[in-house]
């Protein structure tokens, strides 16, 4: 219940941020992160919680952005409208995945691999068919007003962005106190104990597959209604995928605020690059490796995991100093 009000409190005084926050620069910087949060909280309902590493969540992601732009672009559907197809079709995307791996039981390396190929199919297949604008991608007119789920300001991004990411990390909160939690993290520890103790492994890895890949999509309906432009190395490139689990990976797996950390500390490290040697090439996937080892060699549960022990150790030399008075 303490992470419940945390949570709850966090995201009301971050809904509070536009009305102190002025300059485009920085409202730009915080979705931006908010939007890596979103990335990796849905990648981490099925990689944290489930245990099943998935390499292509662009997949996902990029089924998402292509849905809202080609019923606008295309056919003239309204963007709201979009937005829930994107979600829903993203998840039917990760259900037929799903289906054709789990019901077979792959697992580990062989579903990483899969998922990869997935998303690189639909990658090549997004860069020849003409209704996605093929190699030269699809732009999205330029209309702001809410109905058209376009927006004036950057505040009505912001809020559309922190209402979906409030909706991931709820969901994440209630994987990790209820019963369906347990059970997913139960496949994630162990998969035949599990088994023996009357869960259904196949059920639950789909249901949590299904989730991930909607918060996946609408985070790729965001960005398209955000930037306006898509082409297939955007939808479906590996950044996506590689952003999606580097997230969780530093941030801290199967823990309720990792992917808040991980994105705050990945921005802010591309931010301060940028600054300190400008957009050299490559440079941030650099210092994001850099990064990923650090974590891994030094704090295996990731930056959550860090705050977890500083926090634990204070409370034991407060726990010793009262003893010491006492």
């Amino acid at each position: 219940m303490k992470q419940l009000v945390l949570l709850l409190v966090l995201f009301a005084a971050l809904a509070l941020v536009p009305a102190f926050v002025g300059s485009d620069f920085w409202m730009n910087l915080i979705i931006m992160v908010i939007y890596a949060a979103l990335l990796g909280q849905a990648w981490n309902i099925l990689g944290g919680y489930g245990g099943q590493f998935s390499f292509g969540h662009a997949a996902f992601f990029g089924t998402g952005a292509y849905t809202i732009a080609v019923l606008q672009v295309q056919y003239g559907i309204n963007p709201w409208v979009g937005l829930v197809a994107g979600g829903l079709l993203a998840a039917a995307v990760a259900g037929f995945i799903g289906f054709a791996t789990f019901r077979y039981g792959l697992k580990g390396s062989y579903f990483a691999l899969i998922t990869l190929a997935f998303a690189e199919v639909l990658r090549i297949l997004s860069n020849s068919v003409p209704f996605t604008g093929a190699g030269v991608g699809l732009l999205i007119d330029l209309d702001p007003s809410a109905a058209n789920l376009q927006f004036a300001t950057k505040a009505g991004y912001f809020w559309l962005l922190l209402t979906i990411t409030f909706a991931a990390f709820l969901t994440a909160w209630w994987l990790g106190n209820s019963r369906f939690g347990a059970q997913l993290m139960a496949v994630r520890d162990n998969e035949d104990a599990a088994r023996a103790l009357g869960v259904d492994p196949f059920r639950v890895k789909m249901s949590a597959f299904l989730m991930s890949g909607m918060f996946s999509g609408l985070a790729g309906t965001f960005y398209a209604q955000y930037f306006l432009y898509l082409d297939p190395s955007i939808a479906y490139g590996s950044a996506v995928s590689v952003e999606s689990l580097l997230v969780p990976i530093v941030g801290g797996l199967g823990t309720l605020f990792g992917p808040l950390f991980g994105a705050v500390a990945l921005h802010t490290l591309s931010e301060v690059t940028r600054e300190l040697i400008g957009d050299l090439p490559g440079a941030s996937l650099v210092l994001y490796g850099v990064l990923l080892v650090l974590v891994i060699l030094f704090s295996p549960r990731g930056l959550a995991g860090l705050v977890t022990a500083l926090g634990l150790r204070r409370a034991a030399a407060r726990a010793g100093k009262k003893e010491t008075r006492a």
